[in-house]
């Protein structure tokens, strides 16, 4: 009898949406992780660690265009797949407008990249690298990654990420053998991508009754107005966590940069983590937040404990597993970059906090309070980790990120409390009640 409640008990638990999200996103996650452990010996070895530096740092600049390719529809375009899934006449135009948006944003990206290269001379020690990256900027344009989450299919995208990371790994094997290749590291990336992710539109289109419409440039122009807060909390957002390998470019060589991109590798993979559990517990959220806000918190409590938990685990075993972790990956002793790494370490720990204020954000579709602490943690992040890194260099960068992590958590905390006293109070009453009865 044990067996059969068991039994059930974990069948209903699968068949939770918010559970299948979270285990299709960390199948994507799990396999990108993989590919980045697998490809940064290989890559070290082939192109040396001054070029792996300056190819993580293009990629650094790519990122930061995908954030305007990707103009906040990672948030909003979901929505308006889950509220038109049966409608597939207003699905197919909500897809060909999304999808346009995003490749003429791509192109401008692109353009830009161009005239700062050829026309301003940028980038001078990593042009050619640059220039071949830009095919990311099209991957990213046209990756179904939102409609997926939008039809709750993500079985299939998941499958797809991890041939689209095998056919990158097969290109590093074969044709990455000399620092002069490196310009190669992530145009392959980009076109392994690419290729996946036309797989993927023929799938939509051929299965799913997915048509491809005309741009209706009003309804493009209309949607970039009301993205525009999420593109730029996203833009800040991304420029606090991901911005420190451009600071320290400002203030450091070549090889510095290429211990700090190890390290940072390895706690950006983590640091997935937080995210990663906003994204599967969103949805569900966002309904408890409308229909009940006692089951809301309560849902909330549980993510709580279990995500900093979890996120002073993977943290401690990180700081002591650093020289191993960093001699594995670079077949080598790095000091430095061990030193890196025990310091980032705990930034998934700090990260961890501040994931029910993201959750309780966008749960009650304050849109402005998250532009505004995005921008806030966005100054304080350069401000800081600029100064740090110019008196102390790489790990004064370290400290200026944890500072960072910290930072927006109190900021969240206080902007909740003031817009709405209750957000916070009636969760950390709950949290008390709760250990009281226990």
């Amino acid at each position: 009898m044990f067996e059969k409640i068991s039994f059930l008990s974990f069948s209903s638990l699968i068949r939770n949406r918010s559970i299948q999200n979270f285990l299709f996103l960390a199948v994507i996650q799990s396999s990108n992780v993989l590919i980045s452990i697998i490809s940064m010996p290989l890559l070290i070895q082939s192109i040396g660690v001054d070029q792996f530096g300056l190819v993580n740092l293009a990629l650094s600049v790519i990122i930061l265009l995908n954030i305007v390719v990707g103009f906040g529809y990672n948030l909003s375009a979901p929505k308006q797949v889950a509220t038109n899934q049966k409608d597939k006449e207003a699905l197919s135009h909500v897809v060909s407008n999304v999808f346009s948006s995003k490749v003429l944003l791509a192109a401008l990206s692109t353009l830009f990249v161009f005239v700062a290269v050829f026309g301003l001379n940028l980038f001078q020690e990593y042009q050619m690298i640059l220039v071949f990256s830009v095919l990311l900027l099209f991957s990213e344009a046209i990756l179904p990654l939102w409609f997926f989450q939008g039809m709750e299919k993500m079985k299939l995208i998941s499958i797809a990420n991890i041939f689209s990371k095998l056919l990158f790994l097969l290109g590093i094997v074969l044709f990455i053998h000399s620092p002069g290749h490196s310009k190669w590291v992530n145009f392959m990336l980009g076109l392994s991508g690419i290729s996946i992710n036309i797989f993927l539109l023929t799938y939509i289109h051929t299965y799913l009754g997915i048509r491809v419409y005309r741009p209706e440039f009003s309804a493009i122009w209309q949607s970039l107005k009301d993205n525009i807060l999420l593109f730029f909390s996203n833009l800040a957002s991304h420029i606090s966590i991901n911005g420190g390998l451009i600071i320290l470019s400002f203030f450091s060589v070549a090889e510095t940069l290429g211990m700090y991109s190890l390290a940072e590798r390895v706690v950006m993979v983590i640091r997935l983590l937080p995210p990663m559990v906003f994204q599967a517990i969103i949805p569900r959220a966002s309904a408890l937040y409308k229909e009940d806000k006692q089951s809301f918190f309560s849902f909330l409590r549980k993510i709580h404990k279990s995500i900093v938990f979890t996120g002073c685990i993977v943290s401690v075993f990180t700081y002591y597993l650093a020289p191993w972790i960093i001699e594995l990956l670079s077949r080598s002793i790095l000091n430095e970059a061990v030193e890196f790494l025990r310091v980032l370490a705990f930034v998934p720990f700090f990260a961890s906090f501040n994931v029910v204020n993201v959750t309780i954000l966008i749960s009650a579709d304050q849109r402005k309070l998250m532009f505004k602490a995005s921008w806030l943690m966005c100054v304080f992040m350069i401000f800081v980790s600029s100064t740090l890194t110019y008196f102390f260099d790489g790990i004064g960068l370290c400290y200026g990120i944890l500072a960072t992590e910290l930072f927006i958590f109190l900021l969240c905390t206080i902007l909740l409390y003031r817009f709405d006293k209750s957000l916070i109070t009636d969760f950390y009453g709950i949290t008390e009640n709760s250990d009281n009865i226990s």
